[in-house]
């Protein structure tokens, strides 16, 4: 119970709730407001909120060494505790007879060695980067001997690796990366870090603590995935009634978003597990991008389903989800092999004995061995009477498939109504909480001793020394 107050979610976008304490009606005219380390009040702009935001996640990042660790050890950046992370706003750098000034400068080194530096440049709200003015920041890069250009904006990568702005100048091999952080993963690292992995030092934590509090609140211009674009409805009503080609750039940036969409959804999971979950894709996609893209394209022409895989560490499997326009159905599903001992009931019951709390109306697929189409029953059906799951030939399972489904929302944008990103993302959630958090793989009973066969007296069974051993043996202690 809170005392003299009550509590408000500050942090929903990636399912996680951060609760500021505010008045009670009866003290709001004499409870002052609490003082903030980063204030939101006095922000008139986008401007502004551009600045500010810029200022106080560069200021935590140089002063939270694990919070910058998890942010700059993917990007290359040395990860060692001993060394100094420092972080400059608005920098003035001159270059053969140019000047520009990036949002801001970050600077690792160890020891007296600068490891890592990278100009910085941000984005707030629905601004978009400008390709024109990231290429000059390359150009002042590479005369000034920075290493990196790393951008932050609302903006979603449309696939691992790939920069959201198109025509930089910057090649593979280029002696100047270029990556871009969105402001959603910021925020992820910046609660993985605060709620789960834990930051040591107090001072540290309540820092980035404010930072969340920061970057939680609408003025900030920290914004969630929360739009289809405007080709959605489109695209949806063609899927449907078949009549939508292959060729349609409205698909290609439908299905560009959906790709962007399976990352939020890992985002969101890892926010509220603590984890590091990951889309799972395939080699051939990472080399090639456009290809990844088009396969969507046509899963979505020929049969109006979009795809896409997650992986949770530790977990017994990938957790695959399905959007179904044409049947307006979310499917989100995990299969992984079936026990190997005991009988075919036994391997039934060690399912439905890891799943007691999940609804029994999630459907399970029993598959024997090397058959083509499953044996399917309710986890009810199961709970009931275990033979359900196998069949007239009491077959048994060789793998299981779970299968959760709900209805997908129709809308583009995340509103009171819940729309499309919101049905697939609470599938998601709903799924790994209910079903595969519970689940573990199936651990096969280590070989035992046959009892049977080991004496009664164990001194029975020791090898005994040959008669003439014996007496030589005895001899010899006599002997003096």
């Amino acid at each position: 119970m809170q005392r003299g107050g009550r509590d408000i979610p500050l942090l929903q976008g990636l399912g996680h709730s951060y609760h500021a304490k505010v008045p009670s009606q009866e003290n709001q005219a004499s409870e002052p407001e609490r003082a903030r380390l980063i204030p939101v009040t006095g922000i008139k702009g986008q401007r502004e909120a551009e600045d500010r935001a810029t200022s106080a996640m560069l200021a935590v990042l140089s002063v939270v060494r694990p919070f910058s660790v998890a942010l700059l050890g993917p990007l290359g950046v040395t990860r060692a505790k001993s060394a100094r992370v420092e972080a400059f706003v608005q920098p003035v750098v001159d270059v053969d007879g140019s000047t520009v000034r990036p949002d801001g400068l970050i600077r690792v080194s160890v020891g007296k060695r600068v490891s890592f530096e990278a100009f910085v440049e941000t984005k707030t709200g629905t601004a978009k980067l400008d390709a024109a003015q990231i290429n000059a920041y390359l150009d002042a890069a590479r005369g000034a001997g920075v290493d990196a250009i790393v951008t932050i904006s609302n903006e979603i990568a449309p696939a691992p690796g790939v920069h959201p702005t198109e025509g930089l100048r910057v090649r593979s091999n280029s002696k100047v990366a270029v990556h871009h952080l969105s402001w959603m993963l910021i925020m992820s690292e910046a609660v993985k870090e605060h709620s789960h992995r834990g930051v040591d030092d107090p001072e540290q934590a309540w820092i980035l603590d404010e930072l969340i509090r920061y970057m939680s609140h609408p003025k900030s211009g920290v914004l969630d995935f929360a739009d289809m674009g405007d080709n959605w409805t489109g695209v949806r009503d063609a899927a449907v009634d078949g009549s939508l080609s292959r060729n349609s750039p409205e698909a290609v940036e439908v299905c560009q978003r959906w790709d962007q969409l399976l990352r939020v959804a890992a985002l969101r999971l890892g926010t509220e597990i603590g984890s590091d979950v990951t889309e799972v894709i395939p080699r051939a996609h990472q080399q090639n991008p456009r290809l990844r893209n088009k396969e969507f394209v046509q899963s979505l022409c020929a049969d109006g389903i979009l795809n896409g895989v997650l992986r949770v560490p530790d977990a017994i499997s990938d957790l695959s989800v399905s959007a179904d326009i044409k049947t307006s159905r979310v499917i989100v599903s995990v299969a992984f092999p079936a026990p190997t001992d005991g009988t075919p009931r036994a391997a039934v019951v060690w399912l439905t004995k890891q799943l007691k709390e999940a609804n029994g109306s999630l459907l399970v697929d029993a598959y024997a061995r090397s058959a083509k189409h499953p044996v399917t029953a309710s986890l009810e059906q199961l709970r009931e009477d275990p033979r359900n799951g196998l069949g007239p030939a009491k077959q048994r399972p060789a793998r299981f498939q779970l299968r959760y489904s709900a209805p997908l929302g129709q809308g583009r944008r995340s509103t009171r109504k819940r729309g499309f990103i919101d049905s697939v993302l609470d599938a998601v959630l709903d799924f790994y909480g209910d079903v595969l958090q519970d689940l573990k793989p199936f651990v096969p009973r280590a070989p035992s001793i046959n009892r049977r066969n080991i004496p009664a007296n164990a001194a029975d069974a020791s090898p005994q020394p040959a008669e003439g051993a014996a007496e030589a043996t005895s001899a010899g202690a006599d002997s003096p």
